[in-house]
């Protein structure tokens, strides 16, 4: 799948995740349905047309591609993902706590996601590298939105005035690590896990 510039691709993961276009909206829903009951690979642009009800030409005209028609879905699902990040953290007074309660909604979500986690059970091999070698794009639009917070946060609570983009890298790498493979000798099978490891290990980072 093509990709467009990292700051086209934070732009619009950071915009609202809804088109004004009542067509596009529709399309994205089938799209979104049909990628994941059965995969990127399986799946066509007119499947999705018809899952839409719309015309292949209309599907087409708004996406050009089913490249493009993949990345908007994805877009619009990263966008809603920040969106509920905030709202899960936004009530938090300090930045430490809404890094170990951000991990824990991040891992929550994804895992959860009918697209995010589903295509990770049945198509592996096609989602690996969009969150591998070729997720600059996404990797740079999430530590962008993270970057934001934890510079917010240090002008909020007085803090350093250090760049935070290293660590924000930092705990956005670490959470995909966890997402991609959570096998191993750290424990992160539930919420409380998850809790512990990120109070232990991610937000004395913001100290660094």
């Amino acid at each position: 799948m093509r990709t467009d510039t990292n700051d086209s691709w934070l732009d619009r993961a950071l915009a609202p995740p809804e088109p004004e276009d009542h067509t596009a909206r529709r399309i994205l829903d089938a799209a979104l349905e049909q990628f994941t009951l059965l995969g990127l690979r399986r799946s066509s642009v007119d499947d999705v047309a018809k899952r839409a009800g719309v015309s292949r030409v209309t599907v087409y005209r708004r996406f050009q591609t089913k490249d493009k028609l993949v990345e908007g879905t994805l877009l619009r699902e990263l966008s809603r993902f920040f969106q509920r990040l905030d709202a899960a953290v936004a009530a938090l007074p300090t930045m430490k706590e809404r890094v170990v309660e951000g991990f824990v909604a991040a891992l929550r979500h994804t895992r959860a996601h009918p697209l995010f986690g589903g295509l990770l059970r049945i198509e592996p091999e096609v989602v690996l590298p969009y969150l591998t070698v070729q997720g600059g794009s996404s990797l740079s639009a999430t530590v962008e939105y993270l970057t934001v917070h934890l510079r917010r946060a240090q002008q909020a609570e007085g803090r350093p005035g250090e760049d935070p983009r290293p660590v924000a890298e930092l705990m956005v790498r670490v959470a995909v690590s966890f997402l991609l493979n959570p096998a191993g000798c750290i424990e992160m099978e539930d919420e409380d896990q998850a809790r512990a490891f990120a109070r232990r290990y991610l937000a004395p980072l913001l100290d660094a």
